[in-house]
């Protein structure tokens, strides 16, 4: 049976909050914490929790660094002000837009532990991704995906940046977190064996953020590189900050197959996933596996 997923990105997109709404639509939390664990990385916990936003009932995907281990240079594609409305556990997570503060106590966590691995503040390249990906149990299916999303990433950088795809190294996207949740979001759409995904169109804010390099525009450069190279649709809304993160466009370019959705169908079942930040917009990704209608 022919399975379609169609993607409502009314307050923008995520790499976590698209894996906490497959992850609700029914992707397997067991197989998503085993094949993690088998990549050679460490100095991180996954928590998955339940949380509410504006009084509705969302999953909670969150990649939690150890306290020692944050790396600061995710600050250029987030911004540093992102870094002072954390709880006191300075988790500096790299595709956290919409942090928040409403987390149930009620959730599931997973350490990693071998420390022998790969350090979070290692600046790596696209083939030194491609090894600690390659490394692990993901499917064949899974693999090509995440690497797909990861080279959309160097593309959008090397434009950004002005300098060859090759020299690109993800000290900003390369992080531990946004490896973690690009692998994440590729081994659940992997395992609800999507065929189509419907991507009518994405919301962003507007402003700025004061980041590494000064102060950008919303999108940064590599978000907005990815929405112009792969034709992504945008919404423009009256919310003062970033929707879309780098991470959250690639994967949206990396999955989509199509803006048009059908004139009539049936929704055989709704996953919301929650974002970080507080805005006036609750943070919530809906993805919903539809049946078209003859």
């Amino acid at each position: 049976m022919n399975r379609t997923l169609y993607l409502e990105c009314n307050s923008g997109i995520s790499g976590d909050m698209i894996v906490a709404a497959l992850l609700d639509l029914g992707a397997d939390e067991q197989v998503l914490r085993e094949t993690l664990k088998s990549l050679p990385l460490s100095g991180y916990t996954v928590e998955i929790s339940r949380v509410k936003k504006a009084g509705i009932d969302c999953c909670d995907f969150h990649v939690k660094l150890d306290m020692d281990n944050h790396d600061h240079d995710m600050e250029y594609l987030y911004g540093h002000e992102h870094g002072h409305h954390r709880d006191h556990e300075h988790d500096h997570h790299g595709d956290d837009h919409h942090r928040g503060h409403d987390h149930n106590p009620d959730h599931t966590h997973d350490h990693q532990g071998n420390h022998e691995h790969h350090h979070p503040h290692e600046h790596r390249g696209l083939k030194e991704i491609e090894t600690i990906l390659g490394s692990g149990s993901l499917t064949e299916e899974a693999l090509c995906l995440a690497m797909k999303i990861f080279r959309i990433l160097a593309e959008a950088e090397s434009k950004a940046h002005g300098v060859p795809m090759e020299q690109v190294h993800f000290h900003e996207v390369g992080a531990v977190d946004s490896i973690v949740d690009i692998a994440a979001a590729a081994i659940c759409f992997d395992n609800l064996g999507v065929d189509q995904v419907i991507l009518p169109r994405i919301s962003e804010g507007y402003g700025t953020v004061r980041c590494q390099h000064g102060i950008l525009s919303v999108p940064v450069p590599a978000a907005s590189n990815i929405m112009e190279k792969y034709g992504l649709t945008i919404h423009m809304t009256e919310v003062k900050g970033e929707l879309i993160t780098p991470t959250g466009a690639a994967i949206a370019a990396a999955v989509r197959t199509t803006e048009e959705l059908p004139a009539e169908f049936k929704i055989r079942k709704i996953g919301m996933g929650a974002g970080k930040r507080q805005y006036e917009l609750p943070g919530i990704l809906r993805a919903m596996l539809i049946e078209e209608l003859p």
